[in-house]
């Protein structure tokens, strides 16, 4: 079994040489199970798929680690390192977009102060 960690410190070519020669194998497992192949073979087809897994993900998150590292410098983040949040949200006003007057408002705020009442108790 392939070890997320032990696989972070591979390259990029080495991993894509694991991947290869896990497919290979998952195929060959495949064919073992279609032609009714011993047990053992069939029972390793789910550690051989997860090790799969293991191995693109590892892979993925290097190659957007790359990205991240190659976008740093420029002024825009590509969509795919984005946060994703949610479409309300990624189209809601900002905060300073929220808090702009027009021209008017702020002469009407500087006219017409708000207007302060004392409580009497």
């Amino acid at each position: 079994m392939v070890k997320a960690y032990e696989l972070r410190g591979n390259s990029k070519e080495e991993l894509i040489k694991m991947l290869s020669e896990q497919r290979k194998e998952l195929s060959e497992l495949a064919v073992a199970k279609v032609t009714g192949g011993a047990a053992s073979k069939i029972a390793k087809i789910k550690s051989v798929r997860k090790n799969i897994a293991r191995i693109l993900t590892v892979h993925n998150q290097q190659q957007k680690a790359g990205l991240r590292k190659a976008a740093e410098d420029s002024e825009y983040l590509p969509k795919d390192l984005r946060a994703k949040k949610t479409r309300a949200m990624r189209r809601a006003l900002t905060q300073a977009q929220k808090n702009a007057k027009t021209a008017k408002q702020r002469k009407m705020a500087a006219v017409y102060p708000a207007v302060k009442f004392a409580v009497k108790a």
